[in-house]
């Protein structure tokens, strides 16, 4: 159902006019309190959160808001009134009388600068070419009807049983690559890049949730783990989980047994055929562009290639063929949640760089209410008890938990509701808390983790200190664990919320430090991805200092001939360097190390030295862009026959025009040399597609040229799926070798020769190249200092951590600091391009404000009793303690905190000795609080 429609876009960029239609809910969105009694007694019987059918559809559907139902809506395509004049079911129940069958579609007009799509994707319909009996087994689900299988919001609790019978299955298949890789009738000839992935997640929480042990299989082309520490997860579901890998494409399923289970056929590795029964067959569906995206496209005249996907520079990967119009997610390429994430941030970034005049001119500043001074007054503490739908309320006796926190001691008020995230219930919590007089507020729902923030806005709504609110987690530690024993759930969520109760009664209001912001930025690393930033940065109106090691920018693409779309490397490069030589708010300072940084977010402080000369450069944020380097192998007689290359050597040669490549016969490329081994368990990424391009380039300079590709698993994902089907159409041989074997690779008199053993003819074979490629791993450097030093974690493949891996795939841990291109980790040039803009976008967020507050949940000492010890300065991983100075007039040498620095992970409070350290917000008090209270109940 389609709630609101671009009608058509008119004016330039800077200036559009966008005319959309409202289409009606046919529910007052006012009135609606999401009670799901409508939903309940639609007499279509399947909600779009997939039931007990999986295959069908309610008229009523719930919108979605951080994964929890707020509001319903009528989709009148699906509803008995509107296609036959009757039913009206929902009307009658609906105790709010929220129901609108009147409402009419309205018509307005939005004056915008710039546009942005992200209209998403949609996934591959089975039924379209359906060969797998999806039609006619339940038994056979799509991956994401599997999801709702075991989600504990879902059809059946988050059990996991089969549709059909309801019966805890044995043995589980996963197809993958539906309607992926495919150019049959229906399909698309493209890999959508998250199916393998996922397929492996739920084969892991499949035998999770399975009781009695569960045999799942993964039937696949190639194993496409390319994303970061995607090949680590794989190598854990194989080894740890125990999940079969099986490589065959399935082209059907055959129900045996009356239809109680499923027939797969397939030949195995050791070329042998087999039939094999399963109870369940989940289709990996891929992802593909919604035909209302396919329309938007049209009528706003922008290029999209053959799969519907926007048509787009790899060297400006989210802006349109329509200037001002910009493009993130599945519109642009089948892409994960992360890669979504940090293309939305891009196209903000991008979109903004021609708004930069007008940053703030509509802005309005939300009046905070006067926080109410509670010195003095005795704790009058409001509990609210959320039924998260029946996330909760379907385990959890809640009325009972209302009751019992009502007894607890300072509780004046207490309450049930059932979304306590939603709007209205927002509001209503803001009016209770002014009404009955409260001081602080206790919420029982789901994870802080999300919506602690929201509730904490409740707060200071209402007037209260932000920090005298506490949340109990009764959901994700509570109902969705203890779904069997419903009454212990009961008791735990009790015990969850007097512990709530009894900390929040002592907790005190909370101060946070105000920052002045440096609006400049430093960028450390002059490759591609710190110049875009650069670039971007200053289109916003920001400086930079970009930083770099050696005596010239470009970093990697110094050494890349082409993209995988055949765009020119070495002109881009050129361009860009030339663009932000010339731009007087970049600095570039090439021959320059890094010494050392002091300060913290807003206000940073980093000692540079050139020449032999030192120089501190301030700045209010940190971009870390240094770049990997490509891995100089040991083996294969790399360094010791000028025969044997690299993958970037080559491209040296390509760019340079050698004349010598038009006289190989022979040429063997080898993949994942010094990637997917035990001394680095991650893919390089770009290594696969890197040699079907430089294959292609050698057949287009010598067509009778032998080019043979030898790999483990060929990762050309997304829409580089084409280009490794024009290679094999164009004569170039793909052989998988058996990595269990290796290759054997030496000398014979002045001939190289290569033995391997083929997995499709099982057998050993031999090639005698006059030319071989090893594509190389793409590695980070051994030792890396700027870790220590602006105080960011290294993943134990050496590349810099993100903060959180979706949430904010671009920030580091510390604030102020962002990572992106290969620092970060293997990517192309492309994906670099928009990291680099999404850390940009980023650092402005920060960079556009003055001032910015940092968390008052933060230690403090006290230093009449510190003993001078220092092990909070030892321990600590932000270096926020330090000794006060020798000279100062009280307290010298004792310990302090620098609350700017401070995390609040209390490591330097469980570690001091004197017990001179204190945390705000946890205090011991506070914890013995909530501890006591729980062994009183046991």
């Amino acid at each position: 159902m389609t709630l609101a429609e671009v009608r058509g876009i008119t004016g330039e960029e800077g200036n559009f006019q966008v005319r959309v239609t409202q289409h009606p809910r046919y529910v007052d969105m006012e009135k609606c309190i999401a009670c799901g009694l409508c939903a309940e007694k639609c007499p279509k019987k399947v909600t779009d959160a997939y039931d007990s059918g999986l295959k069908k559809r309610k008229a009523i559907y719930v919108k979605y808001a951080q994964a929890v139902p707020l509001k319903y809506a009528i989709d009148s395509d699906n509803c008995i009134f509107f296609q036959k004049g009757k039913c009206k079911n929902c009307e009658k129940v609906c105790p709010t009388g929220a129901i609108r069958y009147d409402e009419k579609a309205s018509e307005l007009t939005l004056n915008v600068g710039s546009v942005i799509i992200s209209s998403g994707c949609e996934a591959y319909d089975p039924s379209t070419h359906d060969v797998y009996g999806y039609q006619r087994s339940p038994n056979v689900v799509t991956s994401l009807e599997f999801e709702r299988i075991l989600s504990a919001s879902g059809p059946y609790g988050g059990h996991l049983i089969r549709p059909s019978d309801h019966k805890e299955p044995k043995k589980i298949a996963w197809l993958q690559c539906i309607g992926s890789r495919d150019v049959h009738i229906g399909a698309r000839g493209y890999c959508s890049s998250v199916c393998c992935t996922y397929a492996i997640k739920e084969a892991m929480l499949a035998k999770e949730h399975s009781k009695d042990g569960l045999d799942a299989a993964i039937f696949y082309m190639d194993i496409r783990t390319h994303g970061k520490d995607f090949e680590r997860y794989y190598n854990r579901g194989r080894d740890v989980s125990g999940i079969r890998f099986v490589k065959s494409r399935i082209t059907n399923v055959v129900p045996v047994d009356n239809g109680e289970n499923l027939l797969i056929r397939y030949v195995d590795s050791t070329g042998k055929r087999v039939e094999e029964k399963f109870d369940i067959v989940v289709l990996s569906v891929g992802l593909g562009v919604s035909r209302e995206a396919r329309v938007l496209a049209e009528r706003l005249d922008i290029q999209t290639d053959a799969y519907g996907f926007t048509r787009t520079s790899g060297f400006d990967p989210v802006r349109s063929s329509v200037p001002g119009i910009y493009v993130c997610g599945g519109f642009e390429a089948p892409m994960d949640i992360p890669s979504s994430v940090v293309e939305s941030s891009a196209a903000a970034g991008a979109a903004s760089s021609s708004l930069t005049d007008a940053r703030w001119s509509l802005t309005k500043t939300k009046e905070i209410p006067k926080e109410t001074d509670i010195r003095g007054e005795p704790p009058r503490i409001g509990v609210f008890i959320c039924r998260c739908g029946t996330n909760i309320a379907s385990v959890v006796d809640v009325p009972a938990v209302v009751e019992y926190a009502k007894t607890l001691p300072y509780v004046i008020h207490a309450e049930e509701s059932m979304f306590s995230c939603s709007q209205d219930n927002q509001d209503m919590m803001s009016k209770v808390i002014r009404e009955k007089q409260l001081n602080r507020v206790v919420v029982s729902a789901c994870t802080p983790k999300t919506h602690e923030p929201l509730f904490q806005e409740t707060v200071i709504n209402a007037g209260i200190n932000k920090y005298l609110f506490e949340m109990a987690n009764i959901r994700n530690q509570c109902s969705w664990v203890h779904g069997q024993t419903k009454e212990a759930a009961t008791e735990k969520a009790r015990d969850l919320t007097r512990m709530a109760v009894s900390k929040v009664g002592l907790l005190q209001p909370l101060t946070e430090p105000e920052l002045s912001i440096n609006p400049t930025a430093l960028i450390i690393g002059g490759g591609v991805a710190g110049l875009t930033a650069a670039k971007s940065l200053s289109a916003q109106g920001y400086r930079s200092f970009i930083v770099e090691q050696s005596d010239r920018l470009g970093g990697q693409a110094l050494s890349l001939h082409e993209t995988w779309e055949g765009g020119d490397v070495q002109a881009f490069l050129h361009q860009l360097i030339a663009d932000v030589t010339a731009d007087k708010n970049i600095d570039v300072r090439l021959n320059t190390d890094i010494r050392k940084v002091d300060g913290f977010v807003g206000n940073f402080k980093t000692t540079v030295a050139s020449g032999g000369a030192e120089e501190v450069l301030e700045h209010g944020v940190a971009l870390i862009a240094s770049g990997a380097s490509e891995l100089k192998p040991d083996l294969y007689f790399y360094g010791k026959d000028p025969r044997v290359i690299t993958s970037l050597e080559l491209d040296r040669k390509l760019i340079q025009a050698d004349a010598s490549l038009k006289s190989v016969n022979t040429a063997l490329f080898i993949q994942c040399v010094g990637s997917r081994i035990p001394e680095r368990p991650y893919c390089s990424k770009v290594c696969c597609t890197h040699s079907i391009k430089n294959a292609l380039a050698l057949k287009s300079l010598r067509p009778e040229t032998d080019v043979i590709v030898l790999y483990r698993d060929m990762r050309s994902y997304g829409l580089r799926e084409d280009l490794y089907r024009k290679a094999r159409e164009a004569g170039i041989i793909f052989l998988k070798y058996d990595e269990a074997t290796g290759l054997d690779v030496h000398q014979n008199g002045n001939s190289l020769e290569v033995i391997f053993k083929d997995t499709a003819l099982r057998r050993n074979m031999v090639v005698k190249p006059d030319l071989m490629v090893l594509a190389a791993a793409m590695t980070p450097p051994a030792e890396n200092p700027l870790a220590q030093m602006f105080k960011v974690t290294l993943n134990d493949d050496g590349f810099f951590m993100e903060a959180h891996v979706k949430l904010r795939p671009v920030d580091c841990a510390t604030d102020g600091v962002f990572i992106c291109g290969l620092a970060h980790a293997p990517k192309p040039i492309d994906e670099s391009i928009t990291q680099a803009q999404a850390a940009a976008t980023r650092a402005v967020t920060l960079l556009a404000k003055k001032t910015i507050r940092m968390a008052g949940t933060v230690a403090e000492t006290d230093p009449a009793i510190c003993s001078s010890c220092g092990v909070c300065v030892s321990v600590c991983p932000y270096s926020a303690p330090s000794f006060i100075a020798a000279d100062a007039r009280m307290h010298a040498g004792k310990a302090q905190i620098n609350p700017v620095l401070c995390k609040g992970c209390g490591l330097c409070v469980a570690s001091c000795r004197s017990g001179a350290i204190h945390l705000k917000g946890f205090d011991n008090d506070q914890i013995f609080a909530q501890i006591f209270d729980l062994n009183e109940a046991a």
